[in-house]
């Protein structure tokens, strides 16, 4: 009698979990909000400069190179034997422990550039507010990048709880806002220049994108610490509920970051975004400072200040867990002692890059990008052909396609260093 109440009891709780509910929706939140960042917010300047045709293939592209590179990710990080590994464990079990070591080292570069371009986008987003929207003299860039910075780091000290309702009270906002100006900038949307570019000079222009979008669309950071939240949430069914959870993350993505690229595109000529770029301000930034337009001026640096705090959050979470997690098997350090310094070196890195203002797209293009694809889409890939939890997934055209994508982005890497 007794075992059959157990066992009605257990099935209910196994069909509550397994329907959506509030726990999917904020972890959807925190991974959009991990997306959108620097990336989304630079990425009409560096498509807008190629052109319309690129960001049709790109556009096109974008859905399936989220979804499934970020889904093999999440498989990679699930296949461990360990049920509590995070990434730098589940490499050494798959490769060993030197390769595992040069993984996680390169895990951990993959996400650190991206927080020194959030701390320069940060501090250029507000300095840009304080001079062309309140008419007020440049702060003091050391003390200003130094409190922006200290005021993000702060908020992931707080714990998992305060950071998923910091990324809710972010994000819900920024969706709105984002999709509000999408719509806003409609009327002034140009008809592009239609006409198709000589091949070899599009497939180039298309090619050396591949990077930038990587870089754009990557929640990468946050799955290691997402999957094992959904394996200690649902147990057996972690794996089908974290696709479930990317599934509509990626849509969520594609349907509003495109949205805001093409009108953000279509708003301004190829020239005003190479002034962007040189001006080395998100687009939001470039149009409350060329538009004169109260609401642009007022909502564009709130929604870059937004969607760059939310995706620091995330990426400083993946930076956090990979760091302590190569200081501790390297050093006889604590795992409180390694995340104490890995605190204060993140911290001092961060708002060195922010005072010196270098090249946000540059640092995306030749750095974060082609670094992102390893991690995300090479290494999983080859795992699928190593790992035997991961063989049934073998010789499928997903796994080709997100193989394919990695190689091309860091192909583009190394073109771009030899050219």
């Amino acid at each position: 009698m007794n075992s059959s109440t157990d066992a009605a009891q257990f099935d209910a709780v196994t069909t509550s979990k397994s329907k959506w509910n509030f726990h999917d929706t904020q972890w959807v939140l925190s991974l959009f909000g991990t997306a959108v960042g620097a990336g989304i917010l630079f990425l009409p300047i560096n498509i807008g400069i190629g052109g319309f045709w690129p960001l049709i293939i790109l556009a096109c592209m974008a859905l399936p190179m989220t979804f499934l590179a970020h889904r093999g990710l999440a498989r990679f990080v699930l296949s461990s034997k360990n049920k509590d590994a995070d990434f730098t464990d589940v490499v050494e079990e798959h490769f060993g422990a030197n390769a595992g070591r040069l993984i996680s080292l390169l895990y951990f570069l993959s996400i650190f550039p991206i927080l020194l371009i959030y701390g320069v986008g940060l501090t250029n987003t507000v300095d840009s507010f304080i001079v062309n929207q309140l008419g007020m003299e440049s702060p003091s860039r050391v003390l200003l990048s130094g409190v922006l910075v200290a005021g993000m780091i702060s908020l992931m000290l707080g714990g998992e709880r305060l950071m998923l309702r910091a990324f809710a009270m972010l994000v819900y906002p920024l969706v709105g806002i984002l999709l509000f100006l999408s719509l806003y900038l409609l009327p002034s949307w140009q008809v592009p220049n239609m006409a198709f570019p000589e091949f070899a000079g599009f497939s180039k222009t298309l090619w050396l994108s591949i990077p930038i979008i990587v870089f754009s669309f990557s929640h990468a950071a946050a799955i290691s610490s997402f999957v094992n939240v959904q394996r200690g949430h649902y147990g057996n069914q972690a794996t089908a509920k974290s696709e479930a959870i990317l599934k509509r993350t990626s849509l969520l993505l594609i349907v509003f970051v495109l949205l805001f690229v093409f009108s953000c595109v279509l708003s301004l000529t190829p020239e005003q975004m190479l002034q962007a770029k040189a001006q080395n301000v998100s687009v939001l930034s470039y149009l409350a400072n060329v538009t004169d337009n109260s609401f642009i001026a007022t909502f564009g640096p709130l929604v870059a200040f937004i969607a760059i705090t939310s995706s620091f959050l995330g990426h400083f979470l993946g930076a956090r867990e990979s760091f302590n997690g190569l200081v501790t098997k390297q050093a006889n350090l604590s795992m409180k002692s390694a995340d104490k310094i890995g605190v204060a070196i993140m911290f001092l890195a961060i708002w060195f890059c922010a005072v010196k203002n270098p090249s946000i797209l540059d640092m995306m293009d030749q750095l974060s990008g082609p670094i992102i694809a390893m991690i995300l889409f090479i290494m999983p890939m080859i795992a699928v052909y190593k790992v035997p939890a991961l063989q049934k997934y073998r010789g499928r055209f997903s796994t080709l396609f997100v193989l394919a994508v990695g190689l091309l982005a860091v192909a583009a890497l190394i073109y771009g260093f030899v050219t």
